[in-house]
């Protein structure tokens, strides 16, 4: 028999160690606990590549990340998880048009927000435009302005003349040229051209000499798909404030921003002055009109109309002129479709001294190689990430609350599940094709689709096909002496745009 005393001492020199001891057998039958009554949508868990120690599957991501994506779908299927860094969040990674119909039949609203992101915060007023900003009711609302007012269709027509003044300048730079027996960058033409579109259209007026505003879009462009530390490890952001990384975001922002705060003061004055005379010109006049009416039922403030700015801007200048400088890339290949679209072109237009844009709608094999080259080559490869704002079971899968969301429309369009010979040019397949880009064909969305699908593609669509028309009509094309084929490789960023520069030849045509 062990006496009291006995047990006493044993029970407390054993102390130490029952302790822990049993500490962990709780532990143990706690998790066992837990794993045994765990919700059922917690077991169906999406694929995931392995990943390393702390920085997760970024090193899978690549230069080129869209190819990447596509490559790892292929071997873990058109919906998987990625961590990306530090962060516990994951990253759903979607590679299929059945998974994207999905979202946007039944879980729109659900996947509508977005990540909020450094680089956003610091250029886009705090993320409050419509391209990065929060889903909600003010958003909301913003976006029906930037659809119904600003880039609707008879929005569009109305900045006609602004398309056609600026494209005549292009076309007269390419006279020159032509007279000369020169080479240009028409990489570089194109940019400036879309650019000063853009910026007639959203400002009244061109940028020349005001803090060159065509390279300080293309900074914002940069700028927000600049790898920064901190969205991806937070306890390191203070990386990003010694490399200067901030302070070059803010040194951009207060550029465009003084431009855009010069822009209102200089239309408010105007029309101040011309009183009834007062002729809308822009964007800028039309948001001034809509703050002043106070009808919207939200206050739209002066950082709200500048940050609808800053979206005309980023959204649209590299896009377009991305996707004019990859469709003639891809003509300049494919000479029998070069010869085909331009005889349609020389035909509707005849011997007008210049293209018209009714005599678009006349152009119907033009329109299917736009179409082509948006599905073979959108400018946007990853939709801009979305953000779940509750969780989700998606395709039988659960999808945790705040997973960031990566739709890789480059590889839906290359599925060949959905389109025949997927890597080839052939503008041929939307001649008896009713598959548009409008977001309801979800083999076909170079735009998006659903709540975040872009509110410019008529504004885009109009100016790549106008370029195009006046580029096929005015001239033939020689590749620059000395090469012997177009250089197609990429350069991954918000837009994916072409690493070499497009140096041709133009040669004008006789009529």
């Amino acid at each position: 028999m062990i006496s009291q005393k006995q047990f006493t001492e044993a029970s407390s020199s054993s102390s130490p160690f029952c302790l822990p001891l049993f500490f962990l057998i709780s532990v143990l039958i706690f998790k066992f606990a837990f794993r045994k009554f765990k919700p059922k949508t917690n077991l169906n868990q999406l694929p995931s590549p392995p990943k390393l120690p702390f920085i997760g599957n970024l090193h899978q991501l690549g230069t080129l990340p869209h190819r990447s994506l596509r490559d790892l779908s292929l071997k873990y299927g058109n919906m998987m998880l990625l961590q990306l860094g530090q962060k516990q969040t994951p990253a759903l990674v979607v590679s299929s048009a059945d998974v994207a119909m999905e979202i946007m039949k039944n879980h729109d609203i659900v996947f509508s927000n977005r990540p909020q992101n450094i680089a956003p915060k610091i250029l886009l007023y705090g993320c409050t435009d419509v391209g990065f900003g929060t889903y909600g009711e003010k958003w909301r609302q913003k976006r029906k302005i930037c659809a119904l007012e600003l880039l609707s269709m008879k929005s569009v027509k109305s900045f006609q003349a602004i398309r056609e003044e600026e494209v005549e300048e292009m076309v007269s730079e390419l006279r020159e040229a032509a007279s000369n027996n020169a080479c240009v960058n028409l990489s570089e033409m194109l940019v400036s051209t879309t650019n000063n579109i853009i910026c007639k259209s959203a400002l009244g007026r061109k940028c020349e000499g005001e803090g060159n505003v065509k390279e300080l879009a293309r900074k914002v462009m940069i700028h927000l798909t600049t790898f920064v530390v901190g969205d991806y490890f937070p306890s390191l952001g203070w990386i990003d404030l010694l490399s200067g990384k901030i302070g070059e975001f803010k040194d951009t922002f207060r550029a465009l921003d003084n431009l855009f705060d010069q822009v209102i003061e200089e239309r408010l004055a105007l029309k101040k002055i011309e009183n009834a005379q007062f002729k809308k010109k822009g964007f800028v006049d039309i948001l001034l009109q809509l703050q002043e009416d106070g009808m919207l039922g939200f206050e739209l403030s002066n950082n709200d109309i500048k940050g609808i700015l800053m979206d005309m801007f980023f959204g649209g200048t590299d896009t377009t002129s991305a996707t004019l400088e990859w469709t003639i890339s891809e003509l300049m290949r494919h000479p029998s479709i070069m010869k085909k679209a331009q005889e349609e072109v020389r035909r509707i237009v005849g011997n007008k001294s210049k293209v018209e844009e009714n005599d678009i709608n006349e152009m119907p094999y033009l329109k299917c190689v736009v179409k082509e080259t948006l599905r073979l080559r959108p400018a946007t490869p990853l939709m801009s990430p979305r953000e779940t704002i509750s969780s989700v079971n998606l395709k039988g899968y659960y999808i945790p609350k705040k997973t960031m969301v990566c739709v890789n429309n480059w590889a839906i369009q290359r599925d060949p599940k959905n389109w025949e010979n997927p890597e080839e040019f052939i503008p041929e397949r939307f001649e008896q094709s009713q598959v548009d880009f409008r977001g309801q064909d979800f083999q076909f969305i170079p735009f998006g689709f659903g709540r975040r699908g872009c509110p410019g593609m008529n504004f885009g669509v109009a100016m790549v096909e106008y370029i195009l028309a006046s580029i096929l009509y005015w001239y033939d094309w020689e590749i620059n002496s000395g090469k012997q084929d177009i250089d197609m490789s990429e350069v991954f960023g918000l837009v994916v745009s072409k690493k070499e520069p497009l140096h041709l030849k133009p040669i004008a045509f006789s009529f």
